[in-house]
């Protein structure tokens, strides 16, 4: 028993004495080991005289200060010490705060690019292959008949009826035909050249080339030209409106629209659009609000703006309901007070014929009509709506539609019309 006893305490010795050997050695190997040398960074190079003195260093286990936070409520991180506030720390690229009044990425990506409308010369000649109907049916016909070798009652009867069914009017073709009857008799011979600068020169006469068709759109002393854009529901008023902007801008003006048109639900959209497209302002008011209001607003911002022209767009109304005929007028009324309206386009769909002609005769006697802008001209219209509506209002054509693109809106030229109807 003494002999175990001796042995446990042996054992028990000798494992304490290589402890502390193993301790030792491992201290005395960490002792031995060369210390690593602290890194220093180069500070920045600075004016001696203006040199910052760093701030001290927190003691170890401190809560390093945090920065303010910011207005939307991040906190912003804390600056390099030595480094003054809004410069970034060296190695850090720099950013350029965008200056003042200069829209910052994310707007410049928002806005629409500005388009450079085509110029208004010349359009109705670039424009010519669309009245392709109306040339078949009017300008080729009437050659194709005045061509044949003998020119009986027959032949003129077919000639009236070609002219009325191309919606030139009962009067009209009567003294169309009446000059075609005699100025036939006294070429005697008739060779197409001759035919065709005959029928030419009645078809421009007819249309009238005395008439000042200029959109009156020029800045006066009291503010801006305002334009006034009426006609019965979906004839394109709107569109028209927007194109209208595209031929202003095009010309030089400056313009504000007025989306007064607050009864259809995406009208003052697609003004504001077609507004954008080409840096127009455009002043709206809220859906079912009152249109005249709207007017007004719009003229007065035109004025505030310093523009040359204020192109107001209307609700589509019946020329059969007389409420909505009476608030026209007083759009028009209320648009006054801030100074005269310059023009009222009337716009007319093409296609509908004589239908158009009675539409037009309600809106003259509410609104003081001044012009008149024929849309679709390149569909199934016939041509001669230009000659019949000029005569039954007395006011001339101004504009003509004649597509779906933006710049197809063209001024209208009688010479340039008539040419394109005889291909």
């Amino acid at each position: 028993m003494e002999y175990v006893i001796l042995a446990v305490v042996i054992a028990v010795v000798a494992i304490g004495a290589i402890t502390g050997l193993v301790v030792s050695g491992k201290r005395r190997r960490e002792l031995d080991r060369p210390s690593q040398p602290p890194t220093i960074t180069a500070p920045a190079k600075s004016d001696p005289a203006t040199t910052a003195t760093a701030p001290a260093k927190p003691a170890e286990g401190a809560a390093e200060p945090t920065a303010p936070p910011t207005a939307s409520g991040a906190t912003r991180a804390p600056e390099a010490p030595g480094v003054p506030a809004g410069e970034p720390a060296a190695g850090e690229p720099a950013v350029e705060a965008p200056t003042a009044g200069e829209p910052t990425a994310e707007e410049a990506e928002a806005a629409p690019a500005i388009e450079v409308p085509e110029p208004t010369a010349g359009r109705l000649v670039r424009l010519r292959s669309r009245l392709s109907r109306s040339q078949s049916t009017l300008g080729k016909g009437l050659l194709t008949l005045l061509s044949r070798d003998r020119l009986d009652e027959d032949t003129w009867e077919e000639i009236e009826d070609t002219l009325l069914t191309a919606d030139v009017g009962v009067a009209a073709t009567q003294e169309l035909v009446d000059n075609l009857r005699t100025r036939v008799k006294v070429l005697g011979t008739r060779t197409p050249d001759e035919l065709r600068t005959l029928l030419r020169e009645e078809l421009v006469k007819l249309i009238g080339t005395d008439a000042d068709r200029t959109v009156r759109s020029v800045k006066h002393e009291e503010g801006p030209a305002v334009v006034l854009v009426v006609g019965v529901n979906g004839v394109g008023k709107t569109t028209t409106t927007g194109k209208l902007a595209r031929v202003l801008v095009a010309d030089g003006r400056k313009v504000v629209l007025g989306a007064a048109d607050t009864f259809r639900a995406a009208a003052a959209d697609q003004l504001q659009t077609w507004g954008e497209r080409v840096g127009a302002h455009t002043v709206r008011g809220p859906e079912g609000g009152d249109p005249a209001s709207v007017a007004f607003d719009a003229v007065k911002q035109g004025i505030a703006d310093g523009v040359d022209t204020v192109l107001i767009d209307t609700a589509g109304r019946l020329h059969t309901k007389t409420g909505l005929m009476d608030e026209l007028g007083k759009v028009k009324r209320v648009v006054e007070k801030h100074g005269p309206v310059d023009e009222v386009l009337l716009v007319l769909d093409a296609t509908t014929g004589q239908n158009g002609l009675v539409q037009a005769r309600v809106f003259a006697e509410v609104v003081d009509i001044t012009g008149i802008v024929l849309t679709k001209l390149d569909g199934t219209a016939k041509g001669g709506i230009v000659i019949s509506v000029q005569r039954e209002l007395g006011v001339p054509v101004k504009l003509i539609g004649l597509g779906e693109g933006a710049d197809d809106l063209a001024p209208f030229e009688p010479g340039a019309f008539v040419d394109a109807l005889l291909g």
